[in-house]
């Protein structure tokens, strides 16, 4: 699979929204650049470019609670990805939760 040209900001990073794709509940946001983008395809598995520590992760690589890939799509201004993943373990955020969006600001139901 070839990759598309993105529009990546100032540090060369994109933001990718992480979707459960079998209920399509919005599990995080990380960044990835254009190498971690490439690995997340040539591997099948999720990595990002971790802004605070300046290095490369694939997600689970210590937790286990990795995440499979299996489609990654971009928007009509190229400057974000949504990749659908089969979250493998307790949860994605590193707080132990299975998401990251768990605390709300407002009800306004």
């Amino acid at each position: 699979m070839s990759i598309p040209e993105l529009k990546y900001d100032e540090k060369g990073l994109i933001p990718a929204i992480i979707q459960d794709e079998k209920n399509n509940e919005v599990l995080m946001m990380a960044y990835m650049n254009r190498t971690s983008l490439e690995k997340t395809v040539e591997s099948g598995r999720t990595h990002f470019w971790s802004r605070s520590r300046q290095k490369y992760w694939m997600k689970g690589e210590t937790s286990g609670n990795v995440q499979l890939v299996k489609e990654i799509l971009y928007d009509c201004d190229e400057d974000t990805l949504l990749v659908k993943v089969e979250q493998v373990g307790a949860g994605a955020c590193h707080t132990g939760n299975r998401t990251c969006f768990y605390r709300r600001i407002a009800d306004n139901r």
